[in-house]
This record gives structure tokens, C-alpha cells and sequence, in this order.
């Protein structure tokens, strides 16, 4: 009997087996991150280049609003690659939940998606410096394409092997695991400047100083599928971890029991809906700031684009935080009120970044004649990255809580769906309030009224119900040992 299992009627937290499916969320939120950080402005300059025929930092220093006029189409490009995977990831949840192979039934869907993706990432900055649009947008389409392969079954992967109860602690593992690989693109971020890159006349730029995050994300992103396959045997833990999985559904966190061969009740189908309607609006405001904060940066705090990867590393570290201790919260408190308190502390620090304004005095190193970045805006990621760990740590787990072992990877594409519909919407809606408003101001203000609906949402309509207690297992056991 594995020592996971040592303790009778209780449950311990294996943090090894967790720590190791965490690789799955450092290949997506590594890929991600280079995608989030260098994709938007790749598009604003492209399209600067063909509507204008002059590099975005040409039409910066002779008609500044032009680039907000492009904002709208960077929004509609981004936002396509967000339809495509609200369509596919509900599909590769379900076919993932039916799948039978030998490997397992996540697995296969994993490494096809992990290898088509790294094959194809190293050909959108390419394909951008040789100001090729259509072979841009279509190599960014595939790599997202087969990422929705790959996303939805790996991150299904966790609560297909632990307990109902402990899926909060687990979760905020693998979410520091996957910081880890956001980690590893901000340090890429660091070292190849994109600014630099983007000031510079197009006969001067370096076509490795784009090219080289993405190839090394490639590389990561295999290296880590590579140990996820070598390490986690579906198959032999669905057997081994039977009895575990059982007891986690009798103390699951819902007001009525699951069962399969019955409707969904009313009760936890509202709970349900209420979940996904806060969710789709936080992630309205967290996606607008993730895939406008490197245009923001640029043009108009007029700063160097590494400034964006030092706020991504200062909110990466404080979500670390987050993630560290949100488990423990929400044994206390419950989930919700969880969620709640990081929805609060979100939107304190995004009222702080409303009064954030260019600094208007030229940094001593600047190449490109970069503005000194605002520091209150370091503060402000602080405040988010810690606030979003608590809402990301507890709201997965209360969605496939609401579900059984049959249907997680249906139940993880309704978590899926909602948080893709949120960032179809949101980049073209913010691109039009852009275009609209001529202010790069309006890109706090829209985050911050996001937040504040998604709170008000969270916080009435949804119950805090705790689970049941883990019997003879408290405190730092039930972290458990290492098989």
C-alpha cells in the first residue's frame, strides 16, 4: 500500500506526484507567456507596417493615436485564437473523459498537442520579421489550436488522481509550478529585449532577438511533457488510488450528493452557473491587462518593454505567495470567501493603476530614449498577482467538485469555455473602448469595473459550503509523504 494511503480513513496530499503533473501547467503557462508578452505587439507592428508603411515606432514618434486605431484589429486576432479554443476545449474534455489507451487517457491528447505546438511556435516571429501576416496568423492559430488539444486534458490530469478535499492544496502546487515556467519566460523577456527590437529601424533588427524565446520555450515545453509521460502512469494510479478517490466523494464541497445517473440538481447547477458568470468577468479584466500591459508598456508609458517582465516577475512571485498559502485559507474560511478576499485585493491595486501615468523623464540607459518606469505600477501587480492566486487557486476546484470522476474533463471544459469566452470578448471590446477613447487610461478603468462586477457577482450568488472533514490528517501531514 503506497504511503499516500498509510493513514486509514484519511487523506494525504502526495506533494511528489503533484509537483510532477505540475509540469504540464509549466508547458502551458511558459508557452503562454511568451505568446501573451510578444504576440500583441508583433501584431501592432505588422499592421502598422502594412496599413501605414511605417514600423510602429515611426508612427509612435509622428502620430501616436494611430497606434490605438490599430488596437481594435490586434483585439480581433487574439480574440479568434480565444474562439477557436472555447469551441475545442469543451470537445478534447469530453473526448479526453471517453478516451481509453494503454497511456492513459489525458496522455495521448498531451503529447500530440505538446509537440505540434513546439514544432510550429518558433515560426511566428519569423514569419513577423519578414512581415509575412498571413503565415503569422496562421502559425499562431496552429500552436493555439493544439495547445486546446494538450490544455484541457493536462490540467484535468489533477483532479483525475486526488481527492475532492485536497484538490485546493494540489491546485496551488501546480499553479506554482507553472509560475515557475512563466518564470522562465520573463527571464527570456529580460535578456532579449523586445522594445529594443521594435525602436530600432527595420534595416538594424535582429531577427534572434525574437526568435530565440521562442525557440527555447519550444525546447522547455517538450522537455517538461517528456517528464510528465516518464513519470505520472494514469492507468496504474486510477487503480491504486480508488479507495482514496471514493472517501474524497463522500466529503466533496456541495450542497447535494453526485450522482451520475441522475440530473444535476438545481442546487449545484446554480452554483454551477454562478461560478462560470463570475469567472467569465474576471477573466475579462485579467485578460485585457494581459494582452494590453506590453503595448501599454511601450506606447504609452513610453518605457522599455523589460519593465513588463520585472512586473511579471513581482506578480509571479506574489502569486507564488498566493498559491502557497490559499489552500490553507480556504480550510478556513471556504473557498469562496476565499475567492472573494482576492477579488477585493485585485481591485485595490487596479484603482491604484488608474492614477499610473508616463513619467515624462528619460531613463539614464535608455537606447530609444525609454521613459523611467512608474514604480507604483510594480505595486500594482503585487497587489493583482497575489489577489488572482487566491480567485485561480479555489475556483477550478469548486467547478469539478460539482462533478464525478466520469466527467471531469467535461466539467474542466465548462471552466474552459468560460474563461475562453471571457478572452474572445474581451480583446476586441477593450480594442473598440480604445479606438473609442483614444486613452491607453481606459485599459484600468475597464479592468477595474470588470473586477468589481465579478466580485459582486461571486459574493452573492454563490453559497460557501466546506467540505467534510479529512479524518486523523490535519495541518502539515496532510501534506503527506512521498510515494
Amino acid at each position: 500500500m503506497s504511503k499516500t494511503q498509510s493513514s486509514p480513513g484519511g487523506l494525504k496530499l502526495n506533494t511528489r506526484r503533484t509537483a510532477l503533473i505540475g509540469f504540464a501547467f509549466f508547458g502551458i503557462l511558459l508557452l503562454w507567456q511568451v505568446y501573451d508578452s510578444w504576440c500583441p505587439t508583433f501584431l501592432t507592428d505588422i499592421f502598422a507596417r502594412s496599413i501605414y508603411e511605417m514600423s510602429s515606432a515611426e508612427l509612435k514618434a509622428s502620430d501616436p493615436a494611430k497606434i490605438l486605431n490599430v488596437q481594435w484589429i490586434v483585439g480581433i486576432i487574439m480574440a479568434c485564437d480565444n474562439l477557436a479554443a472555447l469551441i475545442l476545449l469543451p470537445i478534447f474534455g469530453n473526448l479526453s473523459d471517453k478516451t481509453k489507451t494503454p497511456i492513459g487517457k489525458r496522455m495521448p491528447y498531451i503529447l500530440v498537442g505538446t509537440f505540434v505546438s513546439a514544432v510550429a511556435f518558433p515560426f511566428i516571429p519569423l514569419f513577423f520579421h519578414y512581415n509575412n501576416v498571413v503565415g503569422m496568423v496562421a502559425m499562431m492559430a496552429i500552436v493555439l489550436l493544439f495547445m486546446m488539444m494538450y490544455r484541457n486534458p493536462a490540467v484535468a490530469l489533477m483532479p483525475d488522481i486526488t481527492p475532492k478535499p485536497l484538490r485546493a492544496k494540489a491546485n496551488g502546487i501546480i499553479n506554482i509550478m507553472g509560475y515557475f515556467g512563466g518564470a522562465f519566460a520573463t527571464v527570456l523577456g529580460l535578456v532579449f529585449v523586445l522594445s529594443k527590437y521594435i525602436n530600432a529601424p527595420l534595416a538594424e533588427r535582429n531577427l534572434w532577438t525574437i526568435e530565440l524565446p521562442f525557440i527555447v520555450a519550444s525546447v522547455l515545453m517538450v522537455i517538461s511533457a517528456l517528464v510528465l509521460f516518464k513519470t505520472i502512469r494514469e492507468n496504474e494510479l486510477a487503480v491504486e488510488l480508488k479507495d482514496e478517490l471514493a472517501l474524497g466523494e463522500k466529503l466533496a464541497a456541495v450542497e447535494t450528493p453526485i450522482d451520475d445517473d441522475k440530473p444535476m440538481s438545481r442546487a449545484n447547477r446554480n452554483m454551477l452557473l454562478a461560478i462560470l458568470g463570475a469567472e467569465f468577468l474576471w477573466f475579462m479584466s485579467d485578460n485585457a491587462l494581459g494582452t494590453y500591459i506590453g503595448n501599454y508598456v511601450i506606447y504609452h508609458l513610453q518605457s522599455a518593454s523589460s519593465a513588463t517582465m520585472i512586473l511579471t516577475i513581482l506578480g509571479g512571485l506574489a502569486s507564488v505567495v498566493g498559491f502557497a498559502i490559499a489552500g490553507g485559507i480556504a480550510d478556513k474560511i471556504g473557498r469562496k470567501w476565499t475567492i472573494s478576499t482576492g477579488l477585493m485585493i485585485t481591485f485595490v491595486g487596479l484603482i491604484i493603476m488608474c492614477f499610473v501615468a508616463p513619467t515624462g523623464k528619460v531613463a539614464a540607459n535608455a537606447s530609444h530614449g525609454e521613459f523611467v518606469f512608474p514604480t507604483l505600477l510594480y505595486a500594482v501587480w503585487v497587489f493583482k498577482g497575489f489577489g488572482m492566486a487566491l480567485v485561480h487557486n479555489c475556483s477550478f476546484p469548486m467547478v469539478v467538485e460539482l462533478c464525478s470522476a466520469k466527467k471531469i474533463g467535461k466539467f474542466t471544459g465548462y471552466y474552459y469555455a468560460a474563461s475562453m469566452s471571457a478572452q474572445t470578448v474581451t480583446p476586441v471590446l477593450l480594442g473598440l473602448v480604445l479606438n473609442l477613447t483614444l486613452a491607453w487610461r481606459a485599459l484600468p478603468v475597464y479592468a477595474c469595473i470588470l473586477t468589481a462586477l465579478s466580485c459582486t457577482v461571486f459574493t452573492l450568488l454563490v453559497k460557501n459550503i466546506k467540505a467534510g472533514k479529512v479524518a486523523n490528517v490535519t495541518g502539515l501531514e496532510a501534506l503527506g509523504a512521498d510515494d
